[in-house]
């Protein structure tokens, strides 16, 4: 005779190291820990179907985008669940159950429950089917994905990134500095390692809303070229350029940067935009990068990386929701290829832990405009925000993902790089 479960008991079977939270069903059944500071509720027969027809962190996903999955009690708030999910992280991974044991459990829970609902609209494609649709890493295809992630609304972006509106890793010069004090003073020490002096030429790859741009030609006096392929990120950018009074020294351009005609810019910024364009077009890329160069020019890449070399696939969750075709790989192939693409590498520095504080400052803007951010992009949205953000900085605390820096230059043909004999852009 078979075993039969109720939702809780088979959600307890199958999660690996057991459920860390309180799990209560609409069926009225229950797991974890009774007297569990947080509660995991699901609330319908949808999020049961999300997460039997996904099992792991992409059917736990849908569920909670939708509604169906709540977390309730201290430090789980939709905008920053940042205590609760930390709980979590090691447990959205089912284990395979056996024949047996999995025959029980979808007829206990229904066999109807294996028809997958329609995802949430704010998922993408899946992986294949845009493989199918288009080559990944296309011009038309990546431009696709850079729309999906960053145009979603500049005022959704001002609520949760803060004045700066800068979407990359501040560098926090002090423990208690502010977040708007850590990405001025990440765009100085870029500007700094760079060297970049009055009346040089910038152009910044993947500018976003023109913060590198703005902040060399305001602080440096130097020419500065922004590229990004989001129509919204360049209209903002364009506006801040003209109320700042920078119209003579700064521009941005909505564009592919494989696009960019002019040549022989002192200084190439690349602010975290390496993760969108594949592993595999990194000699391209930097090959690029190294062609628009002049002799003895510098390059800065900035970019999340894994803490080894070994290449995977991202996570459904983050393929789906947030980064579309995103891939991530160790600084050291990195640098191998920077090198393979005749630039010298100069200085490399790993600073994920200020990526994880970054975050955390998002996570609370979130929280407390989270009124303001729902009625702006929807409650769907909000919560794959509040969701990302918050798995992306223990992935930063825990190590799992860094971010680093490479410097590099462009050596003339008699060996001169133009580079200091130290380094002279402080700490």
């Amino acid at each position: 005779m078979s075993t039969r479960y109720t939702i809780g008991e088979a959600i307890e079977t199958l999660m690996q190291g057991g459920m860390p939270l309180r799990f209560t069903a609409y069926d009225g059944s229950s797991a974890g820990p009774p007297d569990a500071e947080h509660h995991l509720e699901l609330l319908n027969e949808r999020g049961l179907s999300y997460i039997m027809t996904a099992p792991g962190d992409l059917g736990l996903a849908r569920a909670y985008v939708a509604g169906d999955l709540v977390l309730s009690g201290p430090g789980s708030h939709p905008g920053n669940p940042y205590e609760a999910f930390s709980l979590m992280m090691k447990h959205t991974h089912f284990r395979r159950p056996s024949p047996a044991e999995l025959v029980s459990i979808v007829r206990s829970l229904g066999i109807s429950n294996l028809k997958p609902p329609a995802p949430p609209p704010q998922e993408h494609l899946p992986r294949w089917r845009r493989l199918v649709e288009g080559l990944r890493h296309s011009e038309t295809r990546d431009a696709e994905a850079i729309h999906h992630h960053y145009d979603v609304s500049n005022e959704f972006y001002e609520m949760v990134l803060g004045p700066s509106m800068t979407y990359t890793c501040a560098v926090f010069p002090t423990a208690d500095a502010t977040l708007e004090e850590a990405q001025a003073n990440k765009y100085d020490l870029i500007a700094r390692k760079l060297d970049l002096q009055p009346g040089q030429r910038l152009l910044d790859l993947g500018c976003g809303w023109g913060g590198m741009v703005r902040h060399a030609a305001r602080e440096y006096g130097v020419h500065a070229l922004g590229v990004t392929l989001s129509r919204e990120q360049a209209t903002w950018a364009q506006q801040a350029i003209k109320e700042e009074g920078l119209d003579h020294l700064a521009e941005v351009r909505f564009m592919d940067y494989r696009h960019v005609e002019e040549t022989g810019f002192d200084a190439i910024s690349s602010i975290g935009l390496t993760e969108h364009i594949g592993v595999k077009n990194y000699p391209s890329y930097f090959g690029w990068i190294k062609d628009h160069l002049k002799p003895q020019g510098r390059l800065l890449n900035h970019c999340i990386t894994r803490y080894d070399n070994k290449p995977r696939n991202t996570g459904a969750f983050i393929d789906r929701y947030v980064f579309p075709d995103g891939e991530l790989i160790g600084s050291g192939t990195i640098i191998t290829e920077v090198q393979d693409a005749g630039l010298e590498v100069q200085h490399e520095e790993n600073i994920r832990v200020h990526y994880a504080k970054t975050l955390e400052g998002w996570s609370k803007n979130l929280e407390a405009n989270w009124d303001a951010c729902v009625a702006e992009v929807g409650e769907g949205t909000a919560r794959v925000w509040g969701l990302y953000m918050v798995g992306s900085r223990i992935g930063f605390e825990r190590n799992e993902i860094q971010l680093h820096h490479v410097l590099a230059t462009k050596t003339d043909e008699s060996g001169a790089s133009g580079y200091p004999l130290r380094h002279d852009f402080g700490v």
